[in-house]
């Protein structure tokens, strides 16, 4: 099947369309997550899709999820996804999907960096902190830190970015035990991530989670979970301190609008060239094969 830009389901009720993901009521208690190819980069959706991105993503989020499973419950049914569309929209759903429970979102990313990379970069550079989480002096780019921290971001409108808050805002916003108990199990998550990517050769820089509840109030993980779109990994043959390592997941589309003349980094993003494309696409299955040790499923 061709690439799917934006799923197109008449079987069921679109609630929402995110960056990636196309949201679908099944019933009440239960949701229908399509992860289309579609690909942001600098908060703006690009016009063209990337062949097979979407499958890659879910693929390896339903790989974490079951390997982390013992460390919080997630937001898994097990329900086919072929079985709550019409016979003539399976293609659509087909390896991209995932039926799950609907639960009441906690707006705010937990967000845990293992590595000084990206806006934890600059914002050590300008105050010696990342996220007002003080650290030793000296440190280059890409250091390894010297524990994994917790930066948590509120979530901010579509094709806006997120906006890294502290811990006390965390806080303010949901409550001390909650967010206590979100810190603890994300930093949990992230060291039991780490060190099986090791084992395959990969460092985790950095991810975020998500997390929801349910009616009960049980904390779940929910949405993706380190996939090549919400998380840093870098190949730990091409790490080293000082520079900004080649990653596993859109660089090649970041490094190519960079050097675009006179875009502003705001809608509508500028075409992107069939071997950014291609390259990225191929970036992105690679990632699913280093990690998992599986190619991607027809």
């Amino acid at each position: 099947m061709a690439a799917v830009y934006q799923s197109n389901l008449h079987s069921l009720p679109l609630l929402s369309r995110g960056k990636v993901r196309d949201n679908y009521a099944v019933g009440d208690d239960r949701l229908l997550i399509v992860t289309s190819d579609r690909l942001s980069a600098f908060d703006v959706i690009m016009a063209e899709p990337i062949p097979d991105k979407g499958k890659v993503l879910n693929q390896m989020a339903l790989f974490w999820f079951e390997r982390l499973a013992d460390v919080v419950p997630n937001h898994l049914t097990g329900v086919d996804p072929e079985s709550v569309v019409a016979p003539d929209e399976r293609e659509q759903v087909r390896g991209r999907s995932m039926v799950v429970k609907r639960l009441q979102p906690i707006l705010v990313e937990a967000v845990v960096r293992g590595y000084l990379i990206g806006s934890g970069w600059k914002d050590y550079q300008d105050t010696g902190a990342v996220c007002g989480i003080a650290l030793p002096a000296g440190l280059e780019q890409a250091a390894k830190l010297p524990e994994p921290i917790f930066t948590p971001a509120a979530k901010a409108e579509l094709g806006e970015h997120d906006e890294n808050i502290s811990f006390d805002e965390m806080v303010a916003r949901i409550g001390a035990p909650l967010a206590e108990k979100i810190r603890t199990v994300s930093l949990a998550l992230y060291r039991r991530a780490s060190e099986y990517a090791a084992t395959r050769g990969i460092i985790i820089a950095d991810t975020k989670f998500e997390f929801g509840l349910d009616a009960d109030g049980t904390l779940h993980l929910m949405d993706e979970v380190l996939t090549a779109d919400s998380s840093r990994f870098w190949p730990v043959d091409g790490y080293r301190p000082g520079i900004s390592p080649p990653s596993f997941d859109k660089q090649f589309v970041r490094d190519y609008l960079e050097t675009v003349p006179g875009w502003g980094k705001r809608p509508p993003p500028p075409p992107l060239p069939a071997e950014i494309i291609a390259k990225t696409a191929a970036k992105y299955r690679e990632a699913l094969r280093s990690l998992t040790g599986s190619d991607l499923k027809a």
